[in-house]
């Protein structure tokens, strides 16, 4: 089997139970960033333990983004078709999501300010995850605008929260901003 079909190559792309758009089209745009924030989510996976609740965590996160990308991917003639939890999402994801920002919460201590980010690899990655979902979020808008009922939007916006609780467990102790120099106390030593 070839993985190539070249039926893309007019700029377009197919969409889930027929039909094709542009590849600049809000959803496809929308799906792009989505496809990249789990990409994100997995590399942030695979700095962790395996088995560890951060990698189950992050499993669940990964499946619900292939429900999400089928529901952006679906033309509103198909819309009807689609599963809740399969290719639908759904209001009990979203309320899934917050129960793991609760709980994620409550392994550290909150911030008293800005955390500048990259204490360790596994942080770091979520929070380039994290920020990779912020731009989906955005992408998202003319998708809640097209369908009001969705629960894509909340979706996102809860993930990103997730990803930044994620992130902030993951790093133990926080380098607070305030307590970061401004540019110009910082040197480049010699064997820089």
């Amino acid at each position: 089997m070839k993985i190539y079909t070249k039926k893309g190559d007019d700029g377009t792309t197919g969409l889930l139970y027929g039909g094709r758009v542009q590849k600049d089209s809000y959803q496809i745009e929308l799906n792009g960033a989505v496809d990249e924030a789990q990409a994100h989510l997995g590399f942030a996976r695979s700095l962790g333990e395996r088995g560890a609740a951060l990698d189950e965590i992050v499993i669940s996160l990964e499946a619900d983004l292939w429900v999400l990308m089928a529901e952006v991917a679906t033309g509103e003639d198909s819309r009807s078709k689609l599963t809740p939890g399969k290719t639908l999402v759904t209001s009990e994801m979203v309320a899934r999501l917050e129960h793991l920002i609760d709980d994620a919460m409550e392994r550290f201590e909150m911030p008293k300010a800005f955390v500048v980010p990259g204490s360790n690899p596994l942080s770091a990655a979520m929070d380039v995850a994290r920020t990779v979902v912020r731009r989906a979020e955005r992408l998202c808008l003319p998708f809640m605008r097209a369908y009001p009922e969705s629960s894509v939007g909340p979706y996102l916006n809860r993930l990103s929260d997730l990803c930044w609780a994620l992130a902030r467990w993951q790093e133990g102790e926080h380098l607070l901003a305030k307590e970061v120099r401004g540019g110009s106390g910082a040197k480049l030593s010699e064997e820089s």
